[in-house]
């Protein structure tokens, strides 16, 4: 990886400090619905402020602060969307990722960065050190978590379902699969799988209907518990843990990997998706970044690398192991194989 080039001026600088008012444009926009009110023929400013509820000149700020990011274009007297605008950030869209964002990445993880200087020094008070059983105790929390988080997961999943061959596999235990966006994309790609998912009650919950109205509750099933302290079943042919590892403190990983051997079947698929960094800790930008969000309320995390993990798994007996690039920029992919028998 060729590493980011060194800044050389103060307005380099001032972009990164000043990003996080980027970000709240961003997040304003989408909770007054100001991308789907451009959808297709975009509109002018008084159709804006009308559709949207914003006063005109608020409205116009907005929209310049948008304009200035590249997320909405301006053409004489009416405004559309970016193309990228238009295909993620409107309402309904195939790949809509707007609830993920304004509800998930702004409502809740946003406002842990407040206690980020803490958590990295060791002064963040021992109360606002969480964790996700913590966190999803709350069932509101987990409802909102939970149905964003599904928003964001179900394009991975067809990801997935592309990049890794389970059409001999008949069972798969999805750990943390929250409301089961991968099993559900992952048993929509092959018709013989079945999965169950392993997550806190209060996600169970709403997966469950997510699962019912994607037709599967026959052949996706949910487990209530703790990860780090469940039973889980077995035997299985497919371990799939996304997003868990970020989640958790660094010195549970390796459980999880030993505990992904002794529940598959011999020959059976190991796969782990998360933000992970190049070896090389040079970025990419995006994993980086998430990776720092999550020590605010998780201190003990670990920053992974694509490298680390295939390690651990070769510790633990798998073969096989290959490393890929998943979310461009963001995520990567981790898989292995029990050996046969």
């Amino acid at each position: 990886m060729i590493s980011p080039k060194p800044l050389e001026t103060a307005e380099q600088i001032s972009d990164i400090a000043f990003a996080f008012m980027g970000s709240k444009a961003l997040f304003t926009a989408l909770h007054v619905g100001l991308f789907t009110a451009l959808a297709d023929q975009g509109a002018r400013l008084d159709e804006v402020a009308e559709k949207t509820g914003l006063d005109p000149d608020r409205a116009t700020t907005l929209l310049t602060a948008l304009s200035s990011l590249g997320l909405v274009d301006r053409d004489g007297g009416t405004y559309r969307n970016s193309p990228a605008a238009e295909a993620f950030l409107v309402n309904g869209r195939k790949y809509d990722f707007g609830d993920y964002l304004r509800l998930q990445i702004d409502k809740q993880m946003y406002p842990f960065l407040t206690q980020l200087e803490g958590a990295l020094t060791g002064e963040l008070d021992p109360e606002q050190v969480s964790s996700y059983a913590d966190w999803f105790s709350d069932p509101k929390e987990a409802r909102l978590y939970s149905e964003s988080q599904h928003a964001g997961s179900l394009g991975p999943g067809r990801s997935l379902a592309r990049m890794v061959d389970l059409s001999a596999a008949r069972k798969m235990l999805d750990v943390g699969g929250g409301t089961g966006a991968f099993s559900i994309s992952l048993c929509k790609a092959y018709p013989e799988l079945t999965s169950t998912v392993l997550d806190f009650p209060n996600v169970v919950k709403v997966g469950k209907d997510f699962v019912a109205a994607a037709g599967l509750s026959e052949r996706i099933s949910f487990q209530a518990g703790n990860a780090l302290e469940s039973q889980w079943p077995k035997p299985v042919d497919v371990v799939l843990m996304s997003y868990l590892f970020s989640g958790v403190p660094g010195e549970a990983i390796p459980g999880l990997v030993s505990g992904a051997m002794k529940v598959l079947n011999p020959g059976g698929h190991y796969i782990v998706h998360d933000f992970m960094v190049e070896d090389d800790r040079t970025g990419p930008k995006l994993a980086a970044l998430w990776q720092l969000q999550h020590v605010a309320f998780n201190p003990t995390a670990k920053s992974i690398t694509g490298g680390f993990v295939r390690q651990e798994m070769e510790k633990a007996g798998f073969v096989d192991v290959e490393v890929s690039e998943m979310i461009p920029g963001m995520t990567m992919m981790v898989r292995g194989r029990k050996p046969e028998a």
